[in-house]
Formats: C-alpha cells, sequence, structure tokens
C-alpha cells in the first residue's frame, strides 16, 4: 500500500501534485487529491508529489514533510556549487586512517538519493569499510593479478598490470587503490533499464558530498577492469551477486593532500542544432 494521506486542513487543492505525478495517477475528482486502488502499482514511489506539495499536505509511503528538510534557504548558491564542482580533484594520496563510521554511512546515504532509471533505485553499494579489510584485499587482488603475470596470462590489453604488479612487489606501492583505506563498488541488477548509468550516477554525487565533507576520492577504473576483467572471483570476495553489473569503483578516505583552488579548462564542446 502507497499510505496516500492529504491533510484536508492544510490542502488547497491546486493541484500540483496531480500536475507532477509522472504516471499521472493521482485524480481531484472528490476534491482532495486521491490515488484509486487499482492505479496504485503504477506509482513510481518518487515522492514527487510530497516534495512539491506548497502546503506539506501530503504523506506517501509513510514519507511525512514535516520529516524532511525544507529546500527555500537551504540550497547552495550557484557560485558555491560551481566551485564544488570545478574544484574536485582526483585524489592519490590518503593517510592510513579510516573514516568515523557515522561520516562513511552518511555519505552512502546521501549519495543513495541520486536518481535511477523509472526510479528502480536498485543501486547496491559494496563498501570496504576498514583499513585493515582493505589491506587484506588488496593483497589478495594483486596476488592473484601476480599469479596472471607469472602464467602470462594477462589478456591483451592488460599488459600494463604487469607493471603494477613488480612496483607492488619490488616497492610496496599501490597503484591500483592508491593506498586509499576505503573501496567502493556500485552494481546494480542487470535486469533494470539503465544498471550502469545508475551507479555512475551514483557515484558522483557520492564523491561531491564526500569532498564537501574532506574526504578524498578516486575513479578507480584500474581495480574496476581487475575485477571485472582480471580475477573475476573479486566479485565473490566482495559479495557482489551474480546478477549484478558493477556500474564502477572508487577509493576513498582522509586525504593526505590538499588542493586550493579550482582549475581552468578550455571551453566547453558544444554543438548547437542550427
Amino acid at each position: 500500500m502507497l499510505n496516500f494521506t492529504v491533510d484536508s486542513r492544510t490542502c488547497t487543492r491546486c493541484g500540483a501534485c496531480a500536475a507532477d505525478c509522472p504516471p499521472r495517477i493521482i485524480s481531484l475528482y472528490s476534491g482532495l487529491p486521491a490515488i484509486a486502488p487499482e492505479k496504485e502499482a503504477a506509482c513510481y514511489k518518487c515522492q514527487h508529489c510530497l516534495a512539491i506539495c506548497p502546503t506539506a499536505a501530503i504523506s506517501i509511503l509513510g514519507v511525512r514533510p514535516e520529516n524532511c528538510t525544507g529546500l527555500a534557504g537551504n540550497l547552495p548558491s550557484p557560485e558555491a556549487l560551481a566551485t564544488l564542482i570545478k574544484g574536485r580533484r582526483s585524489v592519490r594520496r590518503y593517510r592510513d586512517e579510516n573514516l568515523a563510521p557515522e561520516l562513511l554511512q552518511q555519505l552512502l546515504e546521501v549519495a543513495w538519493h541520486a536518481p535511477t532509471g523509472v526510479n528502480s533505485r536498485q543501486v547496491r553499494f559494496t563498501v570496504v569499510d576498514d583499513r585493515r579489510k582493505m589491506a587484506d584485499f588488496r593483497v589478495k587482488l594483486l596476488g592473484e593479478l601476480g599469479e596472471l603475470v607469472r602464467q602470462n596470462a594477462l589478456p591483451s590489453g592488460f599488459e600494463r598490470y604487469a607493471d603494477f604488479v613488480r612496483v607492488w612487489e619490488e616497492m610496496g606501492q599501490d597503484i591500483l587503490f592508491r593506498g586509499a583505506p576505503h573501496f567502493l563498488v556500485a552494481s546494480a541488477p542487470q535486469t533494470v533499464v539503465t544498471p550502469t548509468q545508475d551507479c555512475l550516477i551514483a557515484l558522483s554525487y557520492f564523491e561531491l558530498y564526500a569532498r564537501v565533507n574532506g574526504v578524498g576520492t578516486v575513479w578507480d577504473g584500474l581495480a574496476t577492469l581487475a575485477i571485472t576483467q582480471l580475477v573475476p572471483a573479486a566479485r565473490q570476495w566482495l559479495g557482489i551477486p551474480d546478477d549484478h553489473a558493477v556500474g564502477y569503483c572508487m577509493a576513498f578516505g582522509p586525504a593526505a593532500v590538499s588542493y586550493q583552488r579550482t582549475v581552468q579548462h578550455p571551453p566547453a564542446l558544444v554543438h548547437r542544432i542550427p
């Protein structure tokens, strides 16, 4: 059940909820907004109706407006958001310490609000939440890669992984994860409409929110390829479901470097349709 309720004392019958409902299942036939029982299955569970109501009259799915955060006065300025986007950096130097568990959970909870295709909300975050677990995973994965190198079994196009193994074994330098104490894999069921895209969007939200919390991140394509193409057993080690598509991986943690300003890139590549 959707538990769609309307406070008749505050509802103004403005119709904003009905007009904004993606599947168009809210009606005003009885004066107050309502959803017919036979139409409930079509609900996207997006909560647009709750979010748009100007008088906070609508509750749905057990979510009440008084427990939500108002947007007026709480959004960053355009300039602040532009600085955040332009000032984000891929961090490749980390302190060997854990994030506070409360902060780590908050990062994941906020990132999980990222949009998904038809609001499927099936992105799954697999996280290595402790530096000691990360150290074990690092040793195990690089050990398996080392075996591939020694057996001359690296597929064509992956030859550079031999250098990563050599640097690790001879110098103890971790190129694969850059020494980060935490690791995040975003995956989603292959049956949803846009599994890979959903994961990439979620990780984009994660990295931006991490940045304003002083947490460094790096999009870890090297580890993503290692897990998905070279050492498939790593999926089982991490507990990633067999029916999931791995969207991408991200290493993160307390940064050992502090960037001081934005950079300047060439103008955006834009093609305007004539």
